[in-house]
């Protein structure tokens, strides 16, 4: 509801004394932010997306919804789809006739949902703006032809018509208009999952006689024969090309374009050339520098069919899959929690527990943008919208621009590795080394902690320079307000834990019942008020009861039983009581959504006092009540509760497109190297490369891990780089879990590393500062996500594992009571990776109590290296005595423990000196003015 229309008089009862709050919000939320027109210009110029008007929004819109409708029923129901029994003879059925539901093959729906995201790519991103390489070539065509002929030229009429006409079908330099090529390419994304949903069984039969043999289409469209004939005559033999191998290029062609559109021609010229490869590899030789990239021949049609029609390899491959089971659910789950105005309530609780201290805005920035980093899984969305309220608090406590921009855009991208949602890529790891998702995140628990460890030291040493302290607390939200005004956003969270690691849910399941979750908070809360509260809570709570004494009675929820009193139906087998009460436990969210609605219903005008929705959500409510001719719509709960899961379901949509793209693109990667058998060769060539170094293999890894994430989805990265480093990280010796967040870890560096560092330029835009020096800042402030994976790959205990002969496990209470293992393999390296960390921020920041001399920058870069990973220098040394014929072993406990305690020497003697020298300069400040006195 509105502010005009809210009762004061109950806001107040329910928040308190709401005036010094008031005033701290508005100082938190003031004038020097981005307006939200402003954040959209800002996320259209990075991210190249369109906002489209009119019609054309609404068409946008409702097919965000669709999408994320049909992904809730999969979360909610699987692959089993209800239709009208009319309809059912369309679809290859697993049921009877007289059925009306129908049961989808993995690849129909890993199909619809790759189209889903391709209709959505073309409509949200435009196939040129005109500024690019190819677009201005063209451009300088009609200049050219108009100083050969003349103005008045028919020729160069000519081509001025054919530039205008060109410009008309494709190109859209305001990011604003839907082109007709755009909606050329919407309808012929349609064409192959229709062929695909339509015609499962002839798909079914081609691995055993081959793609070539499927139909023609004429055979499958009887209606297209004059056509096909016609173009048969002048060449072109449709009639004999099989249209599932047309579908296959067609949509294989259509990934392409909008993996140009939505992630950069460098992504698309990537998966084109393994294409290409897949086809023409063998004409490598065998003896030359690069023969182990070799291949054995290919045909078009095996390659199409596996890249296309398989959910083995290629395009529906595991990538997809995984979007469809997991990424997306999460993604959506992040949506709602971010227009249900957790996103604002949490911001606002960061600044109020850390924004008094010294450099507090910029502490306060590192917590909330970490959180909210975490859900979104978009490192440059959550640094325009989160930093729309951080960074001009950062710039006003005196952070410059360019390390305010710094701070967001690296906590943002830091985000993505932080548990329990880690952005989409825990999901990636869950599936590619079959490690349930509970180990995953606490494997990643600790070497995230350190980062954000890191990123507040760092701050803090800046704040330490440059005289920085806090804002006033008059300026700030009240920490009891804050916490009690929206304490219930943390049940959503909470929830998640508990299903995925407690109550051990699939995570698909966990991701459902999650938005349940936070949809029925919000109706709740959109209900609550003092006149409602306990009627409320007490028809929720009796309703709820209810259910459950249905289940230990009759077997069925309340409504089964209803019919079985009316005579209508058998009562089932009933229910024991502890299962009759976690049935009903499950149905809580519905019953609470229900019953509130029905409230809500009942009184649209009334307060709703602690509703406190995203901005977007409100100015969407007020825009939609404008357009239909009612503009008081906007301050009616039932109005606003709808509006809010409508632009969820639309923002988890627009949210997803670019990361289903990039997987479904990602895909061809490991499906080339599987169908075409190079996954040996190319791990051979990789172990030559490294000279069987791990340590040189790592740095491999890393260094490809920052080239192929620049400019380019962390999702798509990993898939492509896994691809090509699994076998070598495996043969290394590499604890598998390790490797794969050694990947992600620099994947997610390529986010703030110049010369590409979108999220670093997106937080540039924000703070309007210089892009480059706020990339090279935001990489500086970063280097933890260097140095730690490091850490963990050499000592898995970082991670919570342990690990036997090939054999690991995430250690248990057994384990820690196993003194001599858990304190030198995870005690010792844990507390050296966060001192290490301290250190390292010494040496980027150049401050600690005092400056940092050059020489000393050395010594604390030293003393964090021997602190997080000893075997580095000890590997380098090994290295060099190996070319002299020395043998050694020096990766021992014994050593490296040394080395980290020589690590700690040198941290605490550098830090006692530096503190020294800060006493020094302050008495020297003191004494004049004393003495004068």
């Amino acid at each position: 509801m509105s502010d005009e229309t809210r009762d004061t008089d109950d806001e107040t009862d329910e928040r308190g004394d709401s005036g010094p709050t008031s005033d701290a919000e508005t100082a938190i939320h003031s004038s020097e932010e981005l307006s939200e027109e402003e954040q959209k210009e800002i996320l259209q110029e990075v991210e190249r997306t369109r906002s489209p008007r009119g019609p054309a929004a609404v068409i946008v819109a409702l097919l965000g919804i669709t999408f994320s409708a049909f992904q809730m029923w999969i979360a909610a129901r699987s692959y089993v789809f209800w239709v009208p029994i009319s309809d059912v003879s369309l679809w290859p059925l697993q049921a009877s006739l007289e059925s009306t539901t129908i049961s989808l093959q993995q690849l129909q729906v890993n199909a619809l949902h790759v189209t889903f995201a391709l209709v959505l790519a073309f409509l949200l991103f435009p196939a040129s703006r005109g500024t690019g390489f190819v677009a201005r070539r063209l451009g300088a065509v009609e200049p050219a032809v108009e100083r050969r002929f003349g103005a008045t030229h028919p020729i160069t009429r000519a081509t001025a018509r054919v530039r205008a006409g060109v410009r008309w079908a494709a190109i859209d330099p305001s990011l604003s208009r839907i082109t007709p090529i755009d909606i050329g390419c919407l309808f012929l994304a349609l064409l192959p999952v229709y062929y695909t949903m339509t015609e499962f069984d002839e798909i079914r039969e081609i691995p055993i006689f081959g793609i070539h043999a499927a139909r023609p289409i004429q055979e499958v469209y009887p209606w297209t024969e004059p056509v096909v004939m016609a173009l048969a005559t002048v060449g072109i033999p449709l009639d004999e090309t099989s249209y599932a191998f047309l579908m296959g290029v067609l949509g294989l062609l259509l990934v392409l374009e909008a993996t140009r559109r939505t992630l950069g021609p460098f992504l698309m010229a990537l998966v084109a050339s393994f294409i290409v490869y897949a086809h023409w590899g063998y004409l490598i030789p065998r003896d030359s520098v690069i023969g182990a990239l070799s291949i054995q021949p290919e045909s078009w049609g095996n390659i199409v069919y596996n890249l296309w029609y398989t959910v083995e390899a290629g395009v529906m491959s595991t990538p997809v899959t995984v979007s469809v089971r997991f990424i997306y659910i999460f993604i959506l789950f992040g949506a709602f929690l971010e227009m249900s105005g957790a996103g604002k309530w949490f911001i606002d609780l960061a600044y109020s527990l850390t924004g008094t201290r010294k450099g507090g805005p910029a502490k306060a920035s590192t917590v909330s943008s970490g959180f909210m980093g975490m859900l979104s899984g978009s490192s440059i969305a959550n640094t325009v919208t989160t930093g729309a309220f951080t960074i001009p608090l950062m710039k006003r406590s005196g952070y410059s621009p360019e390390f305010s921009g710094a701070v967001e855009s690296s906590s943002s991208s830091g985000g993505q590795m932080l548990p329990p949602v880690m952005g989409a890529a825990a999901f990636l790891i869950m599936e590619f080394t079959g490690t349930p998702y509970a180990d995953v995140i606490i494997a990643a628990t600790l070497p995230a902690i350190a980062f954000f460890f890191g990123m507040w030291v760092m701050v803090h040493f800046e704040a330490v320079r440059g005289g920085i302290g806090g804002l006033p607390r008059s300026e700030l939200p009240d920490m009891r307000s804050s916490i009690r005004e929206g304490w219930f956003y943390l049940i959503p969270i909470v929830l998640l834990l508990y299903f995925l690691v407690i109550a051990r849910f699939s995570v698909n399941r966990a991701g459902w019942f999650t938005i349940v979750a936070v949809i029925a908070l919000i109706a709740v809360v959109t209900a609550y008020d003092r006149q409602t509260r306990i009627p409320l809570f007490a028809t929720i709570a009796g309703l709820t009861l209810a259910q459950a004494g249905a289940f230990a009675t009759t077997g069925g929820g309340l409504v089964h039983a209803i019919q079985v009193a009316a005579g209508l139906e058998a009562a089932g087998t009933p229910y024991p009581l502890e299962d009759a009460a976690f049935a009903a436990a499950s149905d809580l969210g519905t019953i609470a959504i229900l019953v509130s609605l029905a409230f809500i219903l009942a009184r649209p005008r009334a307060a709703s006092p602690l509703l406190e929705l995203d901005d977007e959500v409100d100015d969407t409510a007020e825009h939609t009540a404008s357009k239909l001719g009612r503009p008081t719509l906007a301050g009616n709960s039932a109005y606003r509760f709808g509006t809010f899961v409508l632009t969820s379901m639309d923002s988890g949509a627009r949210t997803a497109t670019t990361v289903v793209v990039a997987v479904a693109a990602a895909g061809v990667v490991p499906g080339v190297i599987s169908v075409s058998g190079l996954g040996p060769n190319l791990a051979a060539l990789i172990g030559a490369v490294s000279g069987d170094s791990m340590l040189l293999l790592l740095v491999l890894m890393g260094i490809s891990s920052i080239i192929f994430g620049m400019g380019m989805p962390t999702t798509a990265m990993y898939i492509i780089l896994i691809a090509m480093l699994g076998g070598p990280i495996e043969d290394a010796g590499i604890v598998i879990l390790a490797g794969h967040l050694f990947v992600l870890y620099f994947g997610l560096m390529a986010d703030v590393t110049p010369p590409v560092a979108v999220a670093a330029f997106a937080g540039a835009g924000v703070a309007k500062a210089d892009e480059m020096q706020t990339a090279i800042i935001a990489f500086m402030l970063s280097l933890n996500k260097v140095l730690v994976p490091f850490a963990f790959v050499f000592s898995p205990g970082i991670l919570l594992i342990r690990v036997s002969g090939d054999d690991w496990w995430i250690i248990g209470w057994a384990d820690v009571a196993e003194l001599g293992f858990f304190v030198p393999e995870v005690v010792i390296p844990v507390a050296g990776m966060f001192l290490g960390v301290y250190a390292l921020g010494a040496t980027i920041i150049g401050y600690q109590y005092a400056k940092v001399t050059s020489l000393e920058r050395i010594l604390y870069t030293l003393s964090s290296i021997f602190l997080m990973v000893p075997e580095i220098p000890l590997l380098i040394t090994e290295a060099i005595l190996g070319l002299f014929g020395i043998p050694s072993m020096l990766t021992i406990f014994s050593v490296t423990a040394g080395l980290r305690a020589v690590g700690l020497v040198m941290l605490v003697g550098l830090t006692q000196r530096n503190r020294e020298r800060a006493l020094e300069t302050d008495a020297e400040f003191t004494t004049p003015a004393t003495s004068e006195g």
